[in-house]
């Protein structure tokens, strides 16, 4: 279930935690229901969001050959940007 709170649209994610614990999406459901998955992910890094306001890990995916930052927060939820 997504929900937008000002510039930030929480998504369901699903994700996978590696031995190592490092977490991983794989995929993400949008707001009308459709599934993407992620075809890949070039970056990840602490920061603070440009529109959104607040920090957390940044996941910078590929998804149908365009670039996605995927956030996700200390409170365990994740987020887009809305644009």
């Amino acid at each position: 279930m997504s929900e937008r709170v000002g510039s930030k649209i929480y998504i369901d994610v699903g994700a996978t935690f590696s031995a190592e614990g490092i977490l991983r999406p794989k995929y993400l459901i949008w707001e009308d229901g459709r599934k993407f998955e992620i075809d890949r992910i070039t970056k990840i890094e602490r920061c603070a969001t440009r529109k959104g306001g607040g920090a957390g890990i940044m996941y910078l995916c590929m998804i149908w050959g365009k670039p996605v930052r995927l956030f996700y927060e200390e409170n365990y939820r994740w987020f887009l940007e809305a644009e």
